[in-house]
């Protein structure tokens, strides 16, 4: 699905990311690792258009994403790709159901059809009784829930996650990651998820080992 052919990316001097090429697979879990500073933040962020190689070319599906304006890669971002950060990014001054409908009404969807959605993603993660709970009033595990909703809601092809378990303890940690699983056995969801999280990495389809910008290892477990 996702193609990147020799991606590089410096920042100054500091070359971070040093011919990077990979193939991301439908209906997988592929996770990369590395320590820090190896590139893995650099490295999802170019793949999910947030940022831009200096070097290389990236396709989804028969889209050349490394050709497209600013405004193009947003508006494929929003119908194409979802996200999940660390620390949520969840808008305080919404409920829990408004922030699952803001991409959605980004695109300009219908408000009835994407409400019924955000409603379906929240019940089926257990969240029906928060819906109109802001992030204050919601738990970490809870919030971040959320922002799954908020990452399905325009039915992505991917769903990007960088360290989305590292600001939760350990149960809500396994949590998370027991969901990233059910999504992608029952709605065939592909997630590429940089962690430092030896368990979910182990338990992913894919790992992908990153070291000094360049990959060390790239296996299907």
């Amino acid at each position: 699905m996702l193609v990147a052919q020799n991606i590089h990316k410096n920042y100054g001097e500091l070359a971070v990311l040093k011919g990077i090429s990979l193939n991301i697979q439908t209906h997988q879990i592929t996770s990369i690792v590395g320590a820090s500073g190896a590139g893995k933040s650099t490295l999802l962020h170019i793949l999910g258009t947030l940022d831009h190689a200096d070097q290389g070319e990236l396709y989804l599906g028969q889209t050349a994403l490394h050709q497209l304006s600013e405004k193009q890669s947003a508006n494929f971002r929003n119908q194409h790709m979802g996200f999940i950060f660390q620390f949520h990014n969840l808008l305080p001054e919404f409920s829990a159901l408004e922030n699952v409908c803001l991409p959605a009404f980004i695109s300009k969807k219908d408000s009835q059809e994407t409400e019924k959605k955000a409603k379906d993603l929240l019940a089926l993660l257990g969240l029906s009784s928060r819906l109109h709970h802001k992030p204050n009033q919601l738990s970490g595990g809870e919030q971040q829930r959320v922002a799954v909703a908020r990452a399905l809601v325009n039915s992505p092809d991917m769903v990007f996650a960088d360290e989305p378990s590292g600001n939760l303890d350990s149960k809500n940690a396994e949590d998370l990651h027991q969901l990233f699983f059910r999504l992608r056995n029952d709605l065939g969801q592909t997630f590429v998820i940089v962690t430092h999280n030896v368990a979910l990495a182990q338990m992913s389809d894919r790992l992908i080992e990153l070291s000094d910008g360049k990959i060390l290892k790239d296996s299907a477990i």
